[in-house]
């Protein structure tokens, strides 16, 4: 049989396995030979369409067993998986399917007639998928073979392409190989000990790097099983961290559970692990959850580029407000985003990664994969941190989101960790405006608690005492919520813009 490593090590050594893989809210449980029975159908109709190794197939349908296995037949079939955010727009989509070059575009029923313009523009096949396993391609799955001759492919092969969000500029196509997705979900199961008798409640999207190639991939090397809800919904979580060993969730999942008087130590009895990611976890978080359920939440580090960078340990100390320690394979230094030279050890400075986890460069942008991959295989993240004395590496924000005002570096992670502690805030960013002299002014958004208001001036007084002059807000303002993405991450490119405008117009009015 030709060699496929991806597919063999997630999918086609479950052949024949009656156990569990996939537990559905409606009660329905798919096994592991089952799921590779209908990639195999999948992978029949995808090749009877036209496509060939290497070509693209762009995906945007709703969360379920059809999409994940679509993504099992594509790694059959040696064809590229491309997963789309299901709230973006034709517009949006219009540029993915065109950037791509994608051939095959599978989209809900519902959303047949929008994207028809999309997919005739760049002279790609469309074909529907609906949640319900409705729509034309799974009718013409549900006529193919249970067999399908894998592809023979390498691991430096391709196997996905994952769009940045591209809060600057054009998304960029990350180019993600065999060998990426296979060393990263290979050492994640080992570092966080997973085995066949775990069952991971699996709330996140699929069409990120979170829900798929994490969670989804450390699970099937597991040979575990995933309770599959289509999103978090906390009756439906409630009711599943019973029956579950794992989850895996971003931090808006454990303040709702926490906001909710079931969350229990008894609920959670059989569970062993809970891991955050994706956007930072507050330390109030951390603390009122392990008093609530005696688990402190394992955060970890990664992104789209590169997967998972870092980790807090399995067994040992996990720190709140870092992201642990570099993963085992994975390269860590912090430089100077200037000059590119090594800072020592707790300066603050640029992030960079490199081991078998770090991307291919994106797709057909030569220029921007130069800026970001360095020839020595380092990826610039564009985070900045700082790694302490007992190896524990600390984010303080993106490169982007850096203030500088007056000269001076501001750090809003620095800012926001005391505005965070101040009665009646619940959670609090940081940004810069344009000012006339300064070049930057440092406004405070804040989020009350529910039922509390924040005093501004108790908090201007108190900060004074806290911070230097030149880091202390020049503005505060009350939001009922911070702007987020799905999965949780601050945007806070849409508060500078909003923020910069308003400033702007109260300046130009006084």
């Amino acid at each position: 049989m030709p060699e496929n490593p991806l597919y063999d090590r997630l999918f086609g050594r479950h052949a024949g396995r009656q156990t569990p893989f996939l537990h559905l809210p409606s009660g329905e449980t798919i096994t592991h030979d089952a799921f590779v029975r209908r990639a195999a159908r999948y992978a029949n109709a995808i090749t009877q369409i036209g496509l060939l190794p290497g070509d693209r197939l762009a995906v945007q349908i709703q969360k379920g067993p059809e999409a994940l296995a679509v993504y099992a037949a594509c790694t059959q079939a040696g064809v590229i998986f491309l997963p789309l955010n299901t709230a973006y727009t034709p517009a949006e989509l219009d540029y993915f399917v065109g950037n791509s070059g994608a051939k095959l575009l599978l989209c809900d029923p519902a959303s047949e007639t929008a994207l028809a313009p999309v997919a005739t523009a760049h002279g790609a096949v469309l074909a529907t998928l609906g949640a319900d396993g409705s729509g034309s391609f799974a009718e013409r799955a549900a006529a193919q073979s249970e067999h399908f001759e894998t592809t023979a492919r390498s691991e430096d092969d391709l196997a996905a392409f994952l769009y940045t969000s591209g809060t600057t500029g054009r998304s960029k196509g990350a180019m993600l190989t065999q060998a990426n997705l296979l060393s990263n979900s290979e050492m994640l199961v080992d570092y966080w000990q997973f085995t066949a008798s775990d069952v991971l409640l699996h709330a996140l999207p699929i069409f990120h790097t979170h829900g798929l190639f994490v969670a989804t991939n450390v699970t099937l090397l597991a040979g575990g099983a995933m309770i599959f809800l289509p999103k978090f919904e906390i009756d439906a979580v409630i009711a599943a961290l019973p029956k579950a060993t794992a989850m895996m969730g971003v931090p808006t999942f454990y303040t709702r559970l926490l906001d909710d008087p079931r969350l229990t130590r008894d609920l959670v009895a059989k569970m062993r692990l809970f891991i955050s990611g994706s956007a930072p976890l507050l330390a109030e978080t951390h603390q009122l959850f392990e008093a609530r359920t005696g688990h402190r939440i394992l955060e970890r580090y990664g992104m789209t580029e590169t997967n998972m960078n870092t980790s807090n340990p399995y067994e040992g100390e996990r720190r709140a407000g870092t992201v642990g320690f570099p993963l085992p394979g994975v390269e860590l230094k912090v430089t100077d985003p200037a000059t590119g030279a090594e800072l020592p050890q707790g300066e603050i400075g640029l992030i960079e990664v490199r081991g078998p986890n770090v991307f291919k460069g994106y797709w057909q942008m030569p220029e921007k994969t130069a800026e970001e991959l360095r020839e020595n295989g380092f990826f610039i993240t564009g985070d900045l941190g700082h790694v302490d004395a007992d190896g524990y590496v600390t984010i303080v924000g993106r490169n982007k989101d850096l203030i500088i005002s007056g000269g001076f570096n501001i750090y809003p992670k620095e800012i926001e960790l005391v505005l965070d502690e101040q009665p009646g805030v619940l959670e609090s960013a940081v940004i810069g405006v344009p000012h006339a002299d300064f070049g930057e002014s440092v406004v405070a958004i804040l989020v009350a608690r529910k039922g509390e208001t924040p005093e501004i001036e108790a908090i201007r007084t108190r900060l004074r005492d806290t911070l230097a002059g030149f880091k202390q807000p020049r503005a505060y303002v009350l939001m009922n919520e911070l702007p987020r993405n799905t999965m949780g991450k601050v945007q806070k490119n849409a508060l500078r813009e909003a923020h910069a405008r308003i400033f702007s117009e109260a300046a130009e009015a006084g």
